[in-house]
């Protein structure tokens, strides 16, 4: 069953490791070959007094052979020559790389067997994993019975289930004479080993970057630097072109909305302007309609004055009138000032006449005189009469 509590260990250097291998995948075979001219692995493996040569050729997608040797495709491992450990088997190496033109493109492995190596697996405090090769130096001798100025050693973290708190680690080794006496043997004969490993547990030839070496690094290759820097830029060059397929469209599309936000805005303002005027043209005809409605209210002076004329007599005079506020207030003298008060009640355009002050007799005309005040309906005035006599 899962346990769902055990902790989750995130090697970064691997992913980065296995994205370059997928980057590398990527890269055209031709643009490979050229960057990197190593097109196959030689392993060299001691046998007594001789060395065993066999040639394994690269193809796309990685080697073809698998780390026994066994299962591959026919054709993709080939035996190449089993060399003396004397001047004779350097000639012969000599004359076969004359032969041979691929073997010059070649990485060289020596591969150590059971007569020259050994392997055990340790289990170990997951606390040394940062310091696992000195921790291994220091307590060699309570593994095996070599000390540490005896062997060269390599230890490798494996990928197996442990107790929590523990790592499981193979060690593999090899007595400094054997593999000096070795290493002397195929640098005269002018090979040169990539690394040393133990045919128990060979390194994976697609996964080097995983690969333990028993080569001491006084004794190692010194790789050149210009196929790695073309790597690293060929694979910085397809990391850019993946950034840029990822953020030039987001960074397009930023631009994009920000030119929408800014036609919005000018639109917005645009908006604001035209309510403001919308507004300002609404008052406008609020105040005019005000006005409109207060004119409507009450008839004009000249029609007030002409339905006065209308309904007066000939035999009544006028002498005042003053309009304030929808009241009309006249004086003036009539022969009978009391029937005023019915004959502006029968206009439509006034109502409620009164007198506001006593009627009084004018001692020479003999005529009454009278101050009537009288409302203005808010009606429309009735069209003036022609009278045929004058109009007061």
């Amino acid at each position: 069953m899962t346990n769902l509590n055990s902790t989750i260990n995130l090697d970064v250097k691997k992913f980065f490791r296995w994205w370059l291998r997928e980057l590398d995948f990527l890269v055209p075979e031709k643009i490979r070959q050229l960057v990197n001219e190593k097109q196959g692995c030689i392993i060299v493996r001691p046998e007594e007094n001789q060395l065993a040569l066999t040639y394994i050729a690269a193809r796309e997608g990685g080697y073809a052979a698998s780390q026994s040797g066994t299962g591959a495709a026919a054709g993709q491992i080939e035996p190449l020559a089993i060399l003396e450990r004397n001047a004779s088997g350097i000639a012969q190496y000599k004359a076969l790389l004359a032969k041979d033109g691929r073997l010059a493109k070649t990485d060289l492995i020596l591969r150590l067997t059971g007569q020259e190596a050994i392997q055990k697996e340790l289990v170990l405090p997951a606390a040394v994993k940062e310091n696992l090769s000195q921790v291994v130096t220091y307590e060699l001798d309570r593994y095996t019975p070599f000390k540490a100025e005896q062997v060269y050693f390599s230890v490798k973290q494996l990928e197996a289930e442990h107790e929590p708190g523990q790592i499981r680690v193979m060690l593999v080794l090899t007595p400094r004479e054997t593999l000096d006496a070795l290493y002397e043997d195929i640098k005269t004969m002018g090979m040169s080993p990539l690394f040393v490993d133990y045919e128990a547990t060979p390194n994976d030839l697609e996964q080097r970057y995983d690969a333990y070496n028993l080569l001491p690094e006084h004794l190692r290759e010194k790789t050149a630097n210009t196929p790695r820097l073309i790597y690293t830029a060929l694979s910085a060059a397809v990391f850019l072109l993946l950034a840029a397929v990822l953020v030039v469209p987001v960074w397009f599309e930023y631009r994009t909305v920000n030119a929408l936000q800014e036609k919005i805005d000018t639109l917005e303002k645009d908006a604001k302007e035209v309510k403001a005027l919308q507004l300002e043209i609404d008052a406008m005809i609020d105040e005019t309609r005000l006005l409109i409605a207060e004119k409507s209210a009450a008839p004009t002076v000249v029609d007030m004055l002409n339905s006065l004329s209308a309904i007066m007599k000939d035999d009544t005079w006028l002498s005042y009138a003053q309009y304030s506020e929808g009241n009309l207030q006249i004086q003036g003298e009539s022969p009978a000032a009391s029937a005023l008060i019915g004959v502006l009640e029968d206009s439509d355009l006034f109502v409620n006449a009164r007198f506001v002050s006593p009627v009084t007799q004018d001692k020479i005309s003999k005529q009454e005189r009278f101050q009537i005040t009288v409302d203005v309906s808010p009606a429309i005035a009735t069209a003036p009469t022609q009278s045929n006599g004058r109009r007061k």
